[in-house]
């Protein structure tokens, strides 16, 4: 470096997929905060899609019925990793679309084609938009939707240790129900025809069954560095 002066670090996009209980949105906020860089949760918008579906009355047992209402709900996501926001139609929906009802029905929706091509049309706007960088997590971002990010990371964990994690965040959660139903969702997301949760070829595939979610942070920053800094 000339004058001793520091590099500048290049804009960075920063695909994170896996399926749930993986730790994706605690690593992916926490290493966007780390680093400086914006943060979207693409699950979220799935989820707001689905409660404005569900609050609309629309049969979300009618694909065609789902696609014709694909583009009316307002969705807006806030990528600030210290208090990312929602909101549709200008209603904070934040803590509403995490209730059983909508866990429940955003795998219907979101198999539905028309659904996927309208919120990855707004994934890829938010994701042109980030001056600094993005890490955007999800489900099919390597694959579907940044197939050109920086840096693709895969998390997994065995389905024991993602039903403790996830049982532990939803309090008195049945410890073999919450495994039975994130196998279900599991099964659901991998066989949809449209944008199936799959690993990209070219991503680094993380294991975090055995991990700390500090050891899983460290991981993906030492990752990240890395391609950013060109190594």
């Amino acid at each position: 470096m000339e004058n001793g002066a520091a590099p500048t670090a290049k804009p960075v996009i920063v695909a994170i997929d896996g399926p749930s209980g993986t730790g994706k949105s605690s690593t992916s906020k926490a290493v966007a905060a780390q680093l400086g860089l914006s943060y979207l949760d693409t699950g979220a918008q799935y989820r707001a899609i689905t409660w404005w579906m569900v609050n609309n009355g629309i049969d979300l047992t009618d694909p065609t019925a789902v696609a014709a209402v694909a583009g009316k709900a307002d969705i807006v996501s806030g990528t600030d990793p210290a208090a990312p926001t929602i909101t549709v139609d200008g209603v904070d929906v934040a803590a509403a679309i995490r209730t059983q009802e909508v866990t429940s029905k955003v795998s219907a929706v979101s198999a539905v084609p028309e659904v996927r091509a309208r919120i990855t049309e707004l994934q890829r706007s938010l994701a042109a938009r980030a001056e600094r960088g993005i890490v955007v997590e999800g489900r099919d971002i390597g694959t579907t939707v940044l197939p050109d990010a920086d840096l693709k990371i895969f998390l997994t964990a065995s389905p024991e240790a993602r039903a403790a994690r996830r049982s532990g965040e939803l309090k008195g959660a049945d410890l073999h129900a919450t495994r039975e139903a994130l196998i279900k969702r599991d099964t659901a997301d991998s066989s949809r025809k449209t944008s199936p949760l799959a690993k990209a070829d070219d991503a680094v595939e993380v294991d975090t069954t055995e991990l700390t979610l500090a050891q899983v942070i460290e991981c993906v920053v030492t990752l990240v560095e890395e391609k950013r800094t060109g190594k």
